[in-house]
């Protein structure tokens, strides 16, 4: 090959375009989820891991999962809390008001996405709906309107309720008094009377038995949750009708429940993780209410008590449990 031949082939290799790079694996990204009941309770880790997918996000490519659970022990929680911030989590999950107090108490910087709370607002978790401010924002389950009509729903029972015991663990339902207002305001005009009924561990559960003469309404509150045994063989004994927060209570016994679809809110969190990991800010995410709810009804139940409930209540419920 002579000198110009020689030439020609290299400019000809010059012109060739570059090989592109072998791609990388995108980096894995860090998620620290608290909850205040344990991982396979009404919210479970599943459908979050599956909610996550519908976006890409999967454990094994791009995401790592650190979830940790207190089943309905608030001392436990904090603890807990420390683990996944030393994790250094990219961003954070919190299943009820009690995980979201103990995320903002230890990180302003790490977003916050929470699900599964009530009234945020009046909580001082953020500024406002539309305009959350700081690092959290996420989705409410209830808002004190609705606890109005959880007792509406008892006083249309027959015999009719006159008493309404509302059960509740101050620990793990801080937002309990601003539903105890609106339930009081409600209570007026349905002609009924509220009595607190606080619980703090199994054994005050238990003392639930000897209420006489009234109704229970338990509120949206992960202690409940986690110890749904002890509170409904508790309610069963008091032979009295009850309200629930969640359809959970009503599958394993309870009389009737009206609440919101704990597997959608999860699935709406992952929309808000997916767009906060992608560069989104949680103060520029509007905090959104409840979209969907249902209601529950257990006649089994209520023929077991000696109870009876209107047709219009059946005719609108989601499940009848015969």
């Amino acid at each position: 090959m002579n000198r110009r031949d020689c030439l020609a082939l290299l400019g000809t290799i010059a012109a060739w375009p570059a090989s592109a790079p072998a791609q990388q694996p995108a980096a894995q990204r860090r998620l620290g989820v608290l909850s205040v009941t344990s991982a396979d309770e009404v919210i479970g880790q599943a459908n979050l891991v599956e909610a996550l997918a519908a976006h890409g996000w999967k454990g094994e490519d791009n995401l790592r999962i650190d979830w940790r659970s207190s089943a309905g022990d608030r001392t436990r929680l904090a603890q807990l809390a420390d683990e996944l911030i030393a994790l250094k989590p990219d961003i954070l999950l919190a299943l009820g008001t009690p995980s979201v107090e103990e995320l903002r108490r230890r990180t302003t910087t790490i977003p916050i996405v929470f699900a599964v709370v009530t009234d945020p607002v009046s909580q001082g978790l953020v500024q406002n709906l539309a305009h959350p401010g700081g690092n959290i924002t996420g989705f409410t389950d209830y808002d004190g309107p609705l606890a109005g009509k959880w007792l509406e729903m008892l006083t249309q029972v027959t015999p009719k309720v006159s008493r309404a015991f509302v059960v509740y663990n101050p620990a793990t339902a801080p937002f309990a008094t601003l539903m105890l207002h609106t339930l009081e305001q409600a209570a007026r005009t349905l002609h009924v009377t509220i009595e607190p009924a606080p619980v703090h561990d199994v054994a005050s559960i238990a003392t639930l038995a000897a209420r006489k003469d009234g109704g229970f309404l338990v509120l949206p509150d992960f202690f409940a949750i986690a110890n749904r045994a002890p509170l409904l063989a508790a309610i069963e004994q008091a032979h009295l009708p009850a309200v629930f927060c969640i359809r959970a209570f009503v599958d394993e016994g309870g009389l009737m429940s009206y609440s919101t679809d704990s597997a959608e809110q999860l699935r709406r969190a992952a929309g808000y993780i997916d767009r906060i990991l992608k560069g989104a800010l949680p103060a520029d995410l509007p905090v959104q209410n409840p979209t969907k709810f249902e209601l529950a009804i257990n006649l089994k139940t209520a023929r077991a008590i000696g109870v009876t409930l209107p047709p219009g209540l059946l005719a609108i419920a989601n499940e009848v449990i015969e």
